[in-house]
């Protein structure tokens, strides 16, 4: 076959069944039992890479965690390419709500369903897919090509700043493809232009030394769950804004382009609310659900916990109380001059009877953004509009992937966020599931995208390697 498009018609059977094996390997980073899972996730990329024609395929660790790197190093004065994407999936819980095992891959009308489908087997799979159909049909790469796939982004990537800093020379690139995203519709493009980067916390509220007796001891000792509720509560004002001092300060103003651009994109409150289940909408006054979600931090309590929780009543003043915290950043914060000022401001707040310590938790992730006219998102765009048709969508993601501003800082390369996952796909929840359309439509997205890279020279997408 001399044509990339017969060679994946002619796979494509053969291509969902990999993908099936691919989805029976439960690789859930955040659970120590199934570090073994990841790593043989790791080795099932690493033999994919190898088959597809890549060379230089190693396992790498970093942490307890497998990274899987390889390359094809082929096209000298041509630019080079990083493709990134993630093995490791996120947790089942709740079991009970999936309609058929989480790692027993099922199709249903045109659908793949198992864990980690579209977040983001399925999607980090396409590439490699992309490139065996180049390299089987032309016998070489218009473009150099690096790879690496990690086992911890679910994690939020913990050891990845070392890693890529220890591994810089053998990952420089002029520029990087995040398979990890997806696409508006069926019929819409999305092209991600930014997302929020993330600082984590944990609060712990102590009172007395042990569970005291509520009928003896209430009213007069403090309870720290009370204390804790109300600390947490009085970090939003009533316009929806964070009191903490400093929380604001390197916050960028949206420009009018920017309100423009989020503005064109379809929003359908009466349809939002009805798909998360809620009556209305809330948040910090004087700015679109889309400029809260895409373009404002954020603080968020993830969970309480603290004294008794079974069934009936246990009448205590608990001993202590729990919280877990978030922050969605943007441009320009940092999780680290964040995470300290929220520090700083819970724990100089006073509670008669109550000690507040504040952790600083290693999940931690900087806020992106890749400019709007990069080389990379052009080659981008002009691939998208190909395939739908129409103009893309220019999106920020209320969500955070650590390594694109890693790329940045360390390699000198903006990331182009190019997933085929649509949002509807149940990712991080039950039933998660990927259209199969979109994975081949994926594959040929790549094929195009690489050989439209191909035109520009390294200098014109970053000059770096």
């Amino acid at each position: 076959m001399t044509d990339w498009r017969h060679y994946l018609g002619a796979h494509q059977a053969a291509f969902v069944e990999e993908l099936k094996d691919f989805l029976r390997i439960p690789s859930i980073s955040a659970d120590p039992a199934h570090l073994p899972d990841v790593d043989r996730a790791a080795e099932w990329v690493a033999s994919r890479l190898r088959a597809a024609g890549l060379g230089h395929v190693d396992v790498l660790r970093a942490g307890r965690y497998p990274m899987v790197y390889g390359d094809w190093l082929g096209a000298p004065g041509q630019p080079t390419v990083l493709i990134y994407g993630h093995f490791d999936v996120q947790p089942v819980d709740p079991i009970e709500a999936w309609v058929d095992p989480p790692f027993s891959p099922v199709i249903r009308d045109g659908r793949i369903y198992a864990r980690g489908a579209s977040d983001d087997k399925g999607n980090m799979l396409a590439p490699i897919l992309a490139l065996e159909a180049l390299l089987s049909t032309r016998g070489h790469l218009p473009v150099n090509v690096k790879v690496l796939f990690e086992g911890q982004e679910e994690i939020l990537s913990p050891d990845l700043p070392e890693f890529v800093a220890f591994h810089r020379d053998r990952l420089a690139c002029d520029m990087a493809i995040s398979a990890d995203g997806w696409q508006w519709s069926e019929t819409e493009a999305d092209l991600r232009v930014g997302l929020r980067g993330l600082c984590s916390l944990e609060v712990v509220a102590r009172g007395p030394t042990t569970d005291l007796h509520a009928g003896l001891y209430g009213g007069a000792v403090a309870n720290p769950i009370q204390g804790l509720v109300a600390l947490l509560a009085s970090v939003r004002d009533a316009s929806g804004r964070i009191t903490i001092p400093g929380f604001y300060d390197d916050v960028r103003a949206i420009s009018e382009d920017e309100r423009q651009q989020l503005a064109a994109i379809p929003f359908d409150e009466p349809r939002y609310r009805s798909a998360v289940g809620v009556n209305a909408l809330a948040g910090e006054a004087g700015y679109t659900t889309r400029e809260r979600i895409g373009m404002r931090p954020t603080f968020e309590i993830n969970g309480i916990s603290g004294g008794y929780t079974g069934p009936g009543v246990k009448t205590i003043i608990p001993a202590s109380a729990r919280a877990v915290i978030t922050c969605r950043l943007v441009p320009d914060q940092t999780p680290e001059t964040v995470a300290l000022a929220v520090k700083k401001h819970l724990e100089s707040q006073p509670l008669a009877g109550i000690e507040i310590s504040v952790k600083i938790l290693p999940n931690a992730a900087r806020p992106y953004l890749i400019p709007m006219d990069h080389p990379a998102n052009r080659a981008a765009r002009d691939v998208l509009v190909e395939i739908y048709g129409r103009e893309p969508y220019y999106t920020r993601s209320g969500g955070s992937i650590p390594i694109l501003d890693l790329f940045r800082q360390e390699l000198g390369a903006y990331t182009v966020i190019f997933g085929f996952g649509l949002p509807d796909e149940n990712f991080h929840a039950p039933n998660e599931f990927l259209r199969l359309h979109n994975f081949r439509r994926g594959q040929e997205a790549y094929v195009r995208l690489i050989d439209r890279i191909a035109q520009f020279s390294s200098a014109d997408v970053g000059g770096k390697t």
